[in-house]
């Protein structure tokens, strides 16, 4: 279909570009509003909406995380500089913690549908995870999300309700017990670690390791060649085109 067409039906995902506007301009402006449409030489992936929740969600993370690592350990006391001094990272972290589980809520009540894990994922329950990690596999069948970015997903949705539910006790000392406090104090700590290197591994994969894929979280746009490659299955549901031999 060609972008200067009539508007499409509602079967097709093709959005006309207006005479007076540029490729890229034109998809950005579709951005704003709509997903899952092509729009010129570009693919809409995140709209607006999912673009703000995002970086809500990854601000209010990184915030209470360089408020937490000074409680946690001198090494990163001078962190606190930039808050005010410890005392004010004892008080700003726990109101942060909520701004996060807060936004995370947000995120995954917009993202709970799309994260469904489907028979094409159960690959990714394994060896498959680890090809895919080391660059030696793309999952043909790949949909808009694939098998590794669900279990990030439900990965870091649990881990945000146990750093929440460690966090409560933690703040209200007085009201729990000694050993549920102990406790606590160790799943939260063990938690944000691995919460943070899983954060690290999805920064990385989403700026060095796939060039493009950063681009889809500022503009909310992909070139079809990153969508053929990385998501073919989504790819194809968007375009209706064929992809692979054949």
């Amino acid at each position: 279909m060609s972008t200067t067409d009539a508007f499409p039906s509602p079967s097709r995902t093709d959005v006309p570009l207006p005479r007076s506007a540029s490729q890229a301009d034109f998809a950005v402006s579709v951005a704003r509003r709509r997903e899952d449409v092509v729009a010129g030489e570009e693919i809409v992936r995140h709209s607006f909406a999912s673009r703000v929740i995002h970086w809500t969600t990854a601000v209010t993370f990184f915030l209470c995380l360089f408020t937490g690592m000074p409680i946690w350990t001198p090494v990163f006391g001078w962190m606190s500089v930039f808050f005010g001094g410890l005392a004010v990272c004892r008080w700003l972290h726990p109101l942060l913690g909520v701004a996060f589980s807060a936004a995370m809520l947000v995120m995954f009540v917009h993202w709970v549908r799309e994260m469904v894990l489907d028979r094409s994922d159960r690959g990714w329950f394994g060896p498959k995870l680890v090809r895919y990690l080391r660059y030696q596999e793309v999952d043909p069948d790949g949909g808009k999300y694939n098998g590794g970015q669900k279990l990030l997903f439900w990965a870091v949705s649990l881990a945000s309700l146990a750093l929440l539910a460690t966090g409560i006790v933690m703040w209200f000392p007085e009201v729990f017990p000694v050993l549920l406090r102990e406790a606590s104090i160790l799943l939260h700590d063990s938690t944000f670690v691995l919460f943070t290197m899983a954060i690290v591994v999805h920064v990385y994969l989403g700026t060095a390791a796939e060039p493009g894929t950063f681009h889809s979280m500022t503009r909310g746009t992909v070139t079809r060649s990153w969508a053929r490659m990385h998501h073919p299955r989504w790819y194809r549901e968007v375009t209706r085109e064929r992809t692979g031999p054949g």
